[in-house]
Formats: structure tokens, sequence, C-alpha cells
């Protein structure tokens, strides 16, 4: 069951729903730029700089966040935001590499 902010449990994680995620090229460029973040490292949404509304932002972040790909929390007046990698590579082996190796 999903957490109490939307963040699916490992075995809750769909590959549908990750693809699906992953098929918006805003929504795969911040989880590329994650990929190339260090490990556990916080972002603010607005540092991804995509362009898009405040709005079109929070929508984009809410579909990574239930696909399972980020985690976010609240920091003030601030979301932050990380990479799911230790659950990412448990569930889906190899997902990460290939995002990265993406040309």
């Amino acid at each position: 069951m999903a957490d109490e902010n939307g963040h699916p449990e490992v075995s809750e994680m769909e590959l549908g729903k990750v693809m699906a995620a992953l098929a918006d090229p805003l929504r795969r460029r911040v989880i590329t730029e994650l990929v190339g973040d260090d490990d556990g490292a916080e972002r603010t949404c607005m540092s991804f700089e995509l362009g898009v509304t405040k709005s079109t932002l929070t929508h984009h972040f809410r579909v990574l966040r239930e696909a399972g790909l980020v985690f976010q929390v609240d920091r003030g007046n601030s979301r932050k935001v990380t990479l799911r990698r230790p659950e990412l590579n448990e569930r889906f082996p190899g997902l990460l590499d290939l995002i990265a190796n993406e040309s």
C-alpha cells in the first residue's frame, strides 16, 4: 500500500506505470538528471528548469512519485525530490543503466 504521500512500496511498483511515466520526455529528463547525481542527492523540483507552469510541474512530479521513480518530501516551503535508486535497482535491475546510457 502506498504511503500517505503516494509513494508505492517496492512490491507495488508496476513496470507499466514506470514506463508510462518515462514515456514523457520532460519526466525522463528529470530521471536522467537524477541518475547522474550522487546517490541520495536531494533537489528541488524547480532545479530541473523544465520551462513549464507550476501546476504542470506538480503534475509531472506526481506521476513520477506515484510510479515509484522518485521520493518527495516537504522541507519547509519547498519539496525535495530524490531518485529511488535502491528500490528501482531491486525491482527493475538494469533500468537505470538504460536510462543513463540513452542517447
